[in-house]
């Protein structure tokens, strides 16, 4: 897994994690990388520093730095974040099917022609979701948990 600071056009930066660069490019370049305030999906990557762990020696402490005003911090989510994730989820259980632990054997289905196409979303365990894309499958982590459907 790799994460990556990000800028839409709109000029809003925001952290997002990937499989890999090459996930995050072949994602990209399907326009499913969108911004998490605005949902634009004209995003790149932003100028970023490395995270080096100090040697176990190290007797100095780096202070954690701390984000800029434009910056989004997704560990401890603004209540407007809050608010946005929950239109996103709203907007994504509205217009899609949840298929549940079945979405990678869904999706590809899908992918290949053999069901009709739509927006599903549900689980896939990590292994699954990079298979998928190393095929060329369309697909995005949500950056919430599906809620059960229960009897």
């Amino acid at each position: 897994m790799i994460q990556y600071a990000l800028k839409c056009s709109n000029d809003h930066s925001f952290d997002s994690w990937f499989q890999s660069a090459a996930g995050f490019d072949k994602l990209s370049a399907a326009g499913l990388v969108t911004c998490a305030v605005c949902g634009c999906d004209k995003v790149e990557k932003a100028v970023m520093t490395p995270r080096v762990r100090p040697a176990r020696k190290a007797v100095t402490e780096v202070a954690p730095a701390q984000p800029s005003a434009d910056e989004i911090s997704m560990a401890t989510p603004s209540p407007e974040i809050a608010e946005v994730l929950s239109e996103l989820r709203r907007k994504v259980e509205e217009n899609s099917d949840y298929v549940g632990k079945d979405f990678a054997k869904e999706a590809r289905k899908i992918h290949l022609g053999d069901a009709p196409e739509r927006a599903i979303y549900g689980e896939a365990k990590p292994e699954e979701a990079q298979s998928l894309i190393e095929d060329g499958v369309p697909v995005a982590p949500l950056p919430f948990v599906p809620s059960r459907k229960t009897n």
